[in-house]
């Protein structure tokens, strides 16, 4: 028999009564039972822990050791439970919102929307270019919600312990610099690009080998991809050093300009994740609603993307 925390309470009881009648009164056993109990404990420890007189029991020198270290872990397991139990209760009380995310922009406005439905919640964020790590931190309950995305039709991270809706779906546009001859099409042709340099932000899904894959389709081989940070992309992209790619959403930027593609090749979908067994769960409904406000807003500040919405080409990807 392992010793365990109720052994060490009955130990106190016996030795705070001073008998086991008066000991089993308190603890609500009968006293047979109360020294069947003593017994088991007793030859767990190895020796007896109590010296049985007229006058009641008196703690032998093992009983004493035993009581001394019963007198400081009951206490502090008492401790633990009480501060874990209102841990629970403050951080259920204050909840809040705990949201990772790859696209700066629509995450930003979530934030802000949140922050401004629930002025009494916490919001707080974290960023990285790896959908599968902040999938991972949901899934090991880091954070509350993953707003990532991912290249077409493929599976979300950690789709098997986490619930995923999609937001929306957008084509893959390209961002020229505003001096570049094919700025000033209505859309372009991939193949017309064929000489070009590109720059696109990193990620660990498929979207590099899709894009290959597009310009395979197309006839040429890229010459050269720079993986940057966005702001590094844009400053590519303006100087004519490169044709970015990005998601038709990308909010306006001077010295730049964003076109669709001719038949949609690439596209990407907006996910939010959450794990099912958490109180996200329950409010998963308020922000994904938020998600999708946020994702038609940043769609009707694209002058590029609201022309590709209302042309034929759409319904490709919004039948």
């Amino acid at each position: 028999m392992d010793l365990e925390l109720r052994h060490l309470k009955t130990i106190r009881a016996i030795a705070d009564a001073g008998s086991l009648t008066k000991a089993a009164t308190a603890l609500g056993l009968a006293q047979p039972a109360l020294s069947a109990q003593l017994k088991r404990i007793e030859r767990t420890l190895g020796g007896a822990l109590f010296e049985r007189g007229r006058s009641g029991v008196r703690a032998t020198a093992l009983g004493e050791f035993v009581l001394a270290r019963a007198r400081i872990v009951l206490p502090a397991v008492s401790g633990l439970q009480e501060e874990a139990e209102r841990f629970t209760r403050v951080w259920q009380d204050r909840r809040g919102f705990r949201l990772g995310g790859t696209h700066g922009p629509l995450l930003g406005a979530l934030v802000d929307r949140l922050a401004a439905a629930h002025p009494d919640q916490p919001v707080s964020t974290y960023t990285s270019w790896s959908e599968r790590d902040i999938a991972a931190q949901v899934a090991d309950g880091r954070l509350d919600f993953a707003f990532v995305g991912t290249c077409g039709a493929s599976s979300p991270p950690e789709n098997e312990r986490l619930v995923w809706r999609e937001v929306a779906r957008d084509p893959v546009f390209v961002m020229l610099a505003t001096g570049h001859p094919l700025a000033g099409a209505t859309e372009i042709d991939l193949a017309d690009l064929a000489d070009a340099s590109w720059a696109d932000v990193p990620g660990d899904g498929c979207f590099g080998d899709c894009f290959t894959a597009a310009c395979a389709r197309a006839g040429f081989t890229p010459s050269s991809v720079y993986e940057t940070d966005t702001a590094a992309c844009v400053h590519l992209v303006q100087v004519g050093r490169a044709v970015g790619l990005c998601r038709a959403t990308f909010p306006p930027t001077q010295g730049v300009v964003t076109r669709p593609l001719v038949g949609a090749p690439l596209y990407w979908r907006h996910v939010l994740g959450w794990h099912p067994e958490t109180y996200a769960h329950d409010t998963a409904p308020t922000v994904f609603a938020l998600a999708r406000a946020v994702h038609a807003e940043a769609a009707a500040r694209s002058a590029s993307y609201s022309a590709w919405l209302a042309s034929p080409d759409s319904t490709e990807l919004h039948p």
